[in-house]
C-alpha cells in the first residue's frame, strides 16, 4: 500500500496525482489539485527556474504526503468546505506543513459564503445551545436562541437593542424563569477560574459575529490568522497544563475538557479557530462610548 512512508522528497503536480492513483484514489487528477490548491486544501507549488526554460513547479514533500491525508478524510465528509479543516488543524498546531497563504484560502473555504456561512453560523448556535441551555429551557426559548444567533453570525449587525435581545435569548435558555426567578440566584456553569455565566456566553457569541463578519468580508490577513493561532497555542498550553483541576471542577461540562481524539481535533479546528480570533477581535476593538454606557 502507498502510505506516507513512500514518499521521500518533493514532486510535480504530476507526481501528486500519480502519488494518489498509488493509493488507490483513481479520480484524481490534475485539474483537480488545480481545485483544490485554489480551496487552500494544497499549497502552491514552488517555482523551478533553469538558465534556459523552467522545470516544473514542485510540491514540498510534506504537502505531497497531505494530499494522501485529504484523500483519506474525503471518504468521511460529504462537502470540500469540511475537508478545510484538515490543512487548518495541522497549520493550527504543526509546523512545515501548512503556510498561512494556504490556510488563509482553507479558512475561507471552511467559512464560505451564503447558504455555507449560515450554516457555520447555526452550527455554532446549536453546539452553544447544547453546553449551555438549561434542560427545563422550553422549547421556544431554544428555537429562539438559534435564530437570533444564526443570524447574528450570517451578518446581522448586533446593535444596543440587538446585544439587549441577545441578552434575554441567552438568559432565557440559561436561567429559565420556572427555575431562576423567584431565587434570584445566578447560574456560573464550569471551573471558578472562567465561569460560563450569561455574559460570558453573550461575549461568545459577539465573537462568533465578530470572526464570520470579518471572514465574509474577506479582512481576515495572514497577520491576523497568525496571531489567533499564536494565541491559540499558547492559551492552549495553559489549559492542557490545567485541564485535570478544570475538569474536577467543571461539573456538567466535565466532558468538555476530556482529551479530545485525532479525528476530533481534525473535526473541530474551525470552531476553535473561530471563536479564538472573534474573542481576539472582541477584545482588541477600541472601546466605543456606547460600549461604555
Amino acid at each position: 500500500m502507498y502510505t506516507w512512508e513512500s514518499i521521500s522528497g518533493p514532486g510535480t503536480i504530476d507526481d501528486l496525482v500519480a502519488d494518489a492513483h498509488a493509493a488507490g484514489y483513481p479520480d484524481m487528477t490534475v485539474r483537480r489539485v488545480h481545485d483544490w490548491i485554489a480551496k487552500g486544501l494544497l499549497d502552491q507549488p514552488r517555482r523551478r527556474t533553469r538558465r534556459r526554460g523552467s522545470d516544473k513547479a514542485e510540491h514540498s514533500a510534506n504537502q505531497r504526503r497531505l494530499l494522501l491525508l485529504l484523500l483519506d478524510k474525503r471518504q468521511q465528509v460529504a462537502h470540500l468546505s469540511a475537508l478545510a479543516q484538515v490543512p487548518l488543524a495541522m497549520w493550527l498546531w504543526w509546523d512545515g506543513y501548512v503556510p498561512t497563504r494556504q490556510a488563509q484560502r482553507a479558512w475561507a473555504t471552511w467559512v464560505g459564503r451564503g447558504r455555507r456561512s449560515q450554516e457555520v453560523a447555526r452550527e455554532g448556535a446549536v453546539g452553544l445551545l447544547e453546553q449551555v441551555g438549561h434542560q427545563l429551557a422550553g422549547e421556544t426559548a431554544r428555537t429562539r436562541f438559534e435564530r437570533v444567533i444564526t443570524e447574528l453570525g450570517n451578518g446581522k449587525a448586533l446593535t444596543v437593542r440587538g446585544r439587549a435581545e441577545l441578552l434575554d435569548v441567552v438568559r432565557d435558555v440559561m436561567e429559565p424563569e420556572s427555575v431562576f426567578a423567584a431565587s434570584g440566584l445566578v447560574r456560573a456553569l464550569g471551573p471558578a477560574q472562567a465561569p460560563m455565566t450569561v455574559e460570558a456566553v453573550v461575549t461568545r457569541v459577539e465573537a462568533l459575529c465578530a470572526a464570520l463578519g470579518r471572514t465574509v468580508d474577506g479582512t481576515v490577513d495572514a497577520a491576523l490568522l497568525d496571531r489567533a493561532r499564536a494565541i491559540h497555542r499558547a492559551s492552549t498550553a495553559g489549559y492542557l497544563a490545567q485541564r485535570g483541576d478544570l475538569a474536577t471542577e467543571a461539573g456538567q461540562l466535565a466532558h468538555l475538557f476530556r482529551e479530545p481524539t485525532l479525528q476530533e481535533q481534525f473535526d473541530q479546528a474551525g470552531r476553535q479557530l473561530l471563536l479564538v480570533l472573534g474573542m481576539h477581535l472582541v477584545h482588541s476593538r477600541p472601546r466605543t462610548l456606547s460600549d461604555a454606557v
